[in-house]
């Protein structure tokens, strides 16, 4: 009992170990997301950092039409963001749970 106790520690452990090295290399994932008429583009890594922001000149004299491009397109990218973080930390953490019956489906 008590070696199963060290080996699942040790399971944890290594399980922690690759949940951060996989959020380290999320930040060099990059996502890019338009608006729907390609005026307003956005790049964003898989942890949700904005790199850059790109607008065509013409929206750049209507405020209003901007910023609800903006706000679209960034909750847009954010979304996807958090999708891919979401399933490579959960592929992870399912690789390094033990297997209890009914736990698999937590990860579904």
């Amino acid at each position: 009992m008590f070696g199963d106790m060290m080996g699942m520690m040790g399971k944890l452990k290594e399980t922690r170990a690759k949940v951060e090295a996989t959020k380290k290399r999320l930040d060099t994932v990059s996502l890019d997301e338009k608006s729907a008429d390609g005026s307003v583009s956005v790049t964003i890594t898989a942890n949700r950092e904005i790199k850059s922001i790109e607008i065509e000149d013409a929206l750049l004299k209507d405020k209003e039409q901007l910023e609800d491009y903006l706000v679209i397109t960034l909750n847009k990218a954010i979304s996807r963001a958090t999708e891919v973080q979401e399933a490579e930390l959960a592929a992870v953490a399912k690789e390094g749970m033990p297997n209890i019956p009914g736990m698999d489906s937590l990860f579904k």
